[in-house]
Order: C-alpha cells, then structure tokens, then sequence
C-alpha cells in the first residue's frame, strides 16, 4: 500500500524533526469528490467524530422535543467536552428533564479533562462522576431517546435503558441505523469495535464520512426528519460552541469565530470532520499516526482555511492554529507545527 502524504511538519532549529502522515476526503453531498489526499477508501474508526451523526436520533425521533431541550444541551449531545461544571450541570439537566439521573448513564466516569475544573474539585474534595466523562452528553442524549422508547412501549425506563451502550439494544440499533443511512456504509459487513465510551464504533471510509457530513451540511441525501434534526443540531452547536468542546479547545475555538459557518468535530486517533453549509461541503481527516492535538488539528485548520478563507479575526485564528508555535516551560518558543502541503 502507498504511503499516505506528509501533512504536518514539527519543526525545530530550523529543520523537521517529526512528520504526521494521514489523508483528507472533501466531497459534496451529491458524493462527488471536490479534494482528495491520500488513501481515503480505507476504512478507518471515526470515534467521536461523528457524535453529530449519533444524535441524529434525538431530534428525529422525538426527544428532544418531548423534553424540552434547548440548544446547550443539544450541542452537548454532540460534544466531547472538557468537563466544565457547566457541561456536567447541562448533561445532568438534560437527563433530570427525562426524570433519571447520572446512575442511568454507562459512558463510565473519569476526571474532567479541563485542568482548572481537575483543580477546583480536588480541593473541594468532590470526585468526579459519569457527567464528567468528556461523552456524557452523547449518552445523555441516549438516555432521553431511550426513555422516550420506554414510555411509547409503557416500560419502566430504568429497566429499558440497561445495557443501552450494547450493539442489539433499540437505542444503540436507532444510533446505528442513522450512521449507516448517512454514511452509505454497509455497517452490518465492516469491522466493529468498541468506543471509549463503550459503545461501538464502525469502520467508515474517509470518503464515506465526508459525503455524510457534506448531507449534514445540506440535509440532501437525508431522510427528511434527519435532515430536519441536521439543521437544528448545527443551529444548537452555532448558538452554543462551549458546550462541544470547551475553553481552549479547537473545536469551540473555530465555532465561535466561524459561527454556521463551520461544524466541526475532532475524534480519537488522529480523526477530524467537518461540515460546511454554504459550500455544500463534508471534510473527514485522519492522520496515519494517531495524532489529535499536534497534527490532525493543524491539518484541519489549514483545509478550513483554503475552503473558506475567512477575513479578519476569523481568518487570523485558522492562520495561527495552521502554524503553532512549539513552547518550552519557560515560555520559549522552540519549534512550529506547521501544515504543509501533501507531498
């Protein structure tokens, strides 16, 4: 197999020292390919990348409308979050409207990632709990798809929710439906595994998940509630970026300088994905390495830019986020992450 291009360059004292290879898809929503660098018809694992695509059900299917949620919460279903108090307080708003708790959720729990929030609970003493873990939005918004599923069935909620994160649950067997009807992707003959967050996660080629975010940027190609439930998650994410990532986060970062412009959304392992509405656009990024923040950001920041060329504040931050500067603890800056073209 071809080696895929170099797209980021670590430079320091003037020469590269590290190189990240990957491949990036651009296509329309009718599949044509506008941009495409590398192998981008190995199936890969998007893993949190496609969040958006996964709370498609939610808003097609009811829920969030049956609870009432507003646009924070509906852009925490996206989100992988740095564990604010303020997104554990939205995902714990967002199940009590549904009439359970934290106990339902089954992403498991972890320290938030945000290192001020880390700080301020362990010296109030508090311990973190599942509304911490950087999905428990994704899983909240599983949990009102479920308990609207329990009271059409006129089940016990917290009994139908068991085991939701499973492959064969109803509420994993909807989340999965709306993946495959995006993507196109036969996920029923690709390989399967687990997320993080436990629940799976499908190999999806990058041209295939391009082609679903270009639908997610226009709704063509969707079934009219998806394309509905498209739109009003792009609107909630605009309104409210913090909820999807956080303070110094890329992704908050770009949204909240692009606005609707831009929906994007990084992944595990060196994944990124993109929507861009006005150009009828889908960006899927992945680096060969794995890499997130030091490369595939970077690359992501340097395909926005050529794609958009935005002006002012908006432009200077993607030029910025192309070419990082590397820093020592002493403030010293010591070497770039540059974007770089394919070679």
């Amino acid at each position: 197999m071809t080696a895929n291009p170099v797209l980021v360059h670590a430079l320091r004292g003037g020469i590269v020292e590290s190189q990240h290879r990957g491949a990036i898809a651009v296509l329309d929503a009718d599949g044509a390919v506008h941009t495409a660098v590398g192998d981008i018809e190995h199936p890969i694992f998007p893993r949190s990348a496609v969040k958006v695509l996964q709370a498609l059900p939610l808003v097609a299917g009811g829920a969030a409308e049956r609870y009432g949620l507003t646009d924070a919460e509906l852009a925490l279903a996206c989100a992988s979050h740095g564990g604010h108090p303020e997104h554990a307080a939205t995902a714990a708003a967002m199940l009590a409207k549904a009439g359970v708790d934290a106990m339902a959720l089954e992403c498991g729990t972890h320290w938030p990632y945000h290192d001020a929030s880390i700080k301020a609970m362990a010296a109030a003493g508090d311990k973190p709990s599942a509304l911490h873990n950087n999905c428990s939005g994704k899983h909240s918004g599983f949990v009102c798809v479920g308990c609207l599923m329990a009271a059409e069935r006129g089940a016990d909620a917290r009994a139908f929710l068991r085991g939701y994160v499973t492959p064969e649950h109803p509420v994993m067997q909807e989340v999965t439906a709306a993946l495959q009807a995006a993507t196109g992707h036969d996920l029923a003959r690709t390989a399967r595994g687990t997320d993080g967050c436990s629940i799976p996660t499908y190999a999806i080629p990058l041209r295939k998940l391009a082609h679903a975010f270009a639908r997610v940027a226009t709704g063509v190609g969707l079934s009219p509630g998806h394309a509905r439930a498209a739109r009003r998650l792009r609107e909630a994410v605009a309104a409210a970026p913090f909820m999807v990532a956080g303070s110094g986060r890329f992704d908050t970062r770009v949204m909240e300088a692009l606005g609707p412009r831009v929906f994007c959304k990084v992944g595990a392992e060196g994944v990124h994905c993109a929507a861009l509405p006005e150009l009828g656009l889908g960006v899927a990024i992945k680096m060969d390495d794995g890499n997130t923040a030091r490369a595939v950001e970077v690359a992501m920041a340097a395909v926005l830019q050529q794609l958009l060329a935005p002006a002012g504040a908006a432009g200077a931050l993607l030029a910025e986020l192309a070419d990082l500067p590397l820093r020592n603890w002493n403030g010293i800056e010591v070497g770039r992450l540059r974007a770089c073209a394919a070679d």
